[in-house]
């Protein structure tokens, strides 16, 4: 330390306690890092079907002239509630047909179809999976990473195998703090009840309570665990929903207590 140097103590070269900023921004990276948030967020909002009307409108240019002022041209959907995954009467009737439209439909998610991951396994399952998104580490397949090895873990303890099983998400693709209550405002949670009549499980497990169940209908804060899924054709599906793989990685302890719950749903028939 240099007696002639007017720098505080604390930041002079060698002196005690000295905080290296460097150091100090890497172990807060890491901190946070190993926290689990390895994205950025943002507060604003996000358009979901901005691609679906960039789409249009190339498609469809006279629509739009080139020499209409900006501000004087009105969408096609102004004054009317577009609803996610666009008419009913168009969406798939097939399971199989339903994997293709998921990855192509633009009204579904905002990214493009190599970013999004199909549902797989055989309809008429014993189970269905149902998350509300893709692993980071997901492309050609669902729960790829260490939520994957979790609920594997879970299906070799119910003696079940992923092959035997149909796993599916809510959302096509992983983006960052989705807005779920727009979504169910949106019309997402009739597509996944329609997805869970199409792929036509013995039983649904639905592994993020918190997110799932509002769009289909429950409140998760007043439904019981094991709250029936009835679908559009009237059916009603045993549905059993707890917590989401990422909460139980992150709090390991709560495992015991939702296979404790699973094993008195199991065991009610």
């Amino acid at each position: 330390m240099d007696a002639n140097d007017d720098r505080p103590v604390e930041t002079q070269p060698g002196a005690p306690g000295r905080v290296d900023l460097a150091d100090w921004i890497g172990a807060a990276l890491d901190w946070w890092r190993d926290a689990g948030v390895d994205a950025d967020y943002a507060e604003n909002p996000q358009d979901w079907l901005e691609a679906a009307k960039a789409k249009r409108a190339a498609a469809n240019p006279a629509s739009h002239p080139a020499d209409t002022p900006a501000e004087s041209r009105k969408p096609e959907t102004e004054g009317k509630a577009v609803r996610i995954g666009g008419e009913r009467d168009r969406w798939p009737d097939t399971a199989e047909a339903f994997a293709t439209w998921w990855l192509t439909e633009p009204t579904l998610c905002p990214l493009p179809a190599e970013r999004r991951v199909p549902p797989s396994g055989p309809a008429g399952a014993p189970l269905m999976v149902l998350v509300p998104m893709p692993e980071a580490e997901d492309t050609n397949a669902l729960m790829t990473g260490a939520q994957g090895r979790l609920l594997d873990s879970m299906l070799r303890a119910m003696s079940l195998s992923r092959d035997a099983i149909y796993v599916a998400s809510v959302l096509p693709a992983r983006i960052a703090a989705p807005d779920w209550q727009a979504l169910a405002a949106g019309g997402m949670g009739d597509i996944a009840a329609h997805h869970i009549a199409l792929a036509s499980p013995q039983r649904l497990l639905v592994l993020g309570r918190t997110d799932i169940s509002p769009l289909l209908g429950n409140d998760p804060a007043k439904s019981a665990p094991f709250e029936p899924i009835v679908n559009h054709e009237g059916q009603k599906v045993a549905a059993f929903a707890d917590y989401g793989l990422d909460v139980m990685l992150a709090r390991p302890g709560l495992k015991a207590g939702v296979w404790s719950r699973w094993l008195q749903w199991t065991a009610q028939g």
